[in-house]
């Protein structure tokens, strides 16, 4: 779920890419689009392509720790990011601290599995 921090941040991300950030169908993507007024990714006009910015992804987080982690549904999402702006951004920031390490710890216990 974490952008990767290796690689210079581009300004847009295709729906692939984000979805594989994600972890989350492109379907899924497009629903959240229609659902979280907040949520509008920039759109070539003639191929109709959505073009997600940093800002789009960091959204797209605070929903999927609302929906896919804590296990909101879609209305009760869309009122508590209404509601409680501040405290989802927290919980989402402490979510993605969290991954970080845990991706990390991961590549820690595959080296030493490797080495013996």
């Amino acid at each position: 779920m974490a952008l990767n921090q290796n690689k210079p941040a581009k300004l847009y991300y295709s729906i692939r890419e984000v979805s594989q950030m994600l972890g989350v169908n492109e379907s899924t993507l497009r629903y959240w689009e229609t659902e979280f007024p907040q949520l509008k990714p920039k759109t070539v006009a003639t191929t109709k392509v959505r073009q997600y910015t940093v800002k789009n992804i960091e959204e797209l987080k605070v929903i999927y720790n609302l929906v896919k982690v804590r296990g909101f549904k879609i209305a009760a999402a869309r009122n508590y990011l209404r509601e409680n702006r501040h405290s989802v951004d927290k919980s989402s920031e402490v979510l993605e601290t969290l991954m970080s390490v845990r991706d990390d710890l991961k590549e820690i216990k595959e080296h030493l599995d490797s080495l013996g």
